[in-house]
């Protein structure tokens, strides 16, 4: 079991999300950086769906109540276990009644607390992760909060946990990020490509609010509601942009620009308020390679 000492700003549990339920308009979730929660359960020899703990910003304060093994990696924080320093990036056994405290943010938005047999709360719909929107998944439908207590997995027998390699690909950048994306609307997405924005403090898991340039001729008239996906660029008629991100509706009425790759989501999901983007343009051929380069950087970390 994990006891909760302090929340953090904003602590869930996130897995890969809510797929196959679009349709019914219920949103995806799950964790934001994908590449960070698969790489913290890599390290433990969990399977990649089991649930995490993904911090944002301000860290909690963790309790292992039973012996267990964690790795946290993600946006980088100076961690303590018992007071005494540890590292990110590798599998770390703690004895029951350890505490993990997370530090100082050094640079990122979200790190993943992975512990080995992964955060075991009830699936909802094939997930565990949260949607707090909606109340739906994690623990409560909420972000966690002191005094919560989460169950773990059984660890199983035989399995182990991974030696700390450097990973090829870290999504974790300084102060910004530049994104891949697949045009949609050419002439909106002139305006926005090789501008520089900053993300708004108005900004959440739904989606981030660009301030910076805005768009002039913005389509101001109702448009047809029509699916949208994780990454889309979207452009309400006041011309603010807003990159929409995995607690997004499943249906928009706003023009889209462009969508940013699944290959950089990860880049976009470590983007703190006030960090800046840039836009790019990029083909399907391209976005397809750069995501079986994300996987085989997994596969060698």
């Amino acid at each position: 079991m994990l006891s909760i000492l302090r929340s953090g700003m904003f602590t869930t549990v996130q897995d890969l999300g809510r797929w196959g339920f679009q349709s019914r308009g219920v949103p995806v979730s799950g964790a934001l950086d994908w590449y960070s929660h698969r790489l913290a359960n890599q390290l433990l020899g969990n399977d990649r769906r089991m649930a995490t703990l993904e911090v944002t910003l301000i860290g909690p304060h963790v309790r292992f109540e039973e012996a267990a093994a964690f790795a946290v990696t993600g946006a980088e924080f100076r961690l303590t276990l018992d007071d005494v320093p540890v590292e990110m990036h590798r599998a770390i056994e703690a004895t029951a009644g350890s505490v993990l405290k997370f530090g100082v943010r050094l640079r990122g938005a979200r790190a993943y607390v992975a512990v080995a047999g992964g955060v075991d709360v009830p699936q909802v719909l094939g997930s565990r992760s949260t949607h707090v929107l909606t109340s739906m998944g994690g623990h409560e439908g909420r972000a966690l909060k002191a005094g919560d207590v989460l169950l773990t997995g059984v660890r199983w027998k035989g399995q182990g946990v991974n030696a700390p390699q450097p990973s090829p690909f870290t999504p974790v950048t300084r102060e910004g990020a530049r994104l891949r994306c697949i045009p949609a609307d050419v002439r909106l997405f002139a305006h926005i490509v090789s501008q520089r924005f900053r993300v708004s403090p108005r900004s959440d898991r739904m989606g981030y609010r660009l301030d910076g340039v805005t768009i002039a001729d913005a389509p101001s008239g109702e448009l047809i509601s029509a699916a949208v996906p994780t990454g889309a660029i979207q452009v309400p008629p006041t011309g603010e942009p807003i990159l929409l991100m995995n607690d997004h509706a499943t249906t928009g009425g706003y023009a889209i620009a462009g969508t940013v790759i699944t290959a950089d989501l990860p880049l976009a999901g470590q983007l703190a308020p006030g960090d800046w983007i840039e836009f790019e343009a990029c083909s399907i051929e391209t976005a397809n390679a750069e995501l079986r380069r994300r996987e085989i950087a997994l596969d060698a970390a």
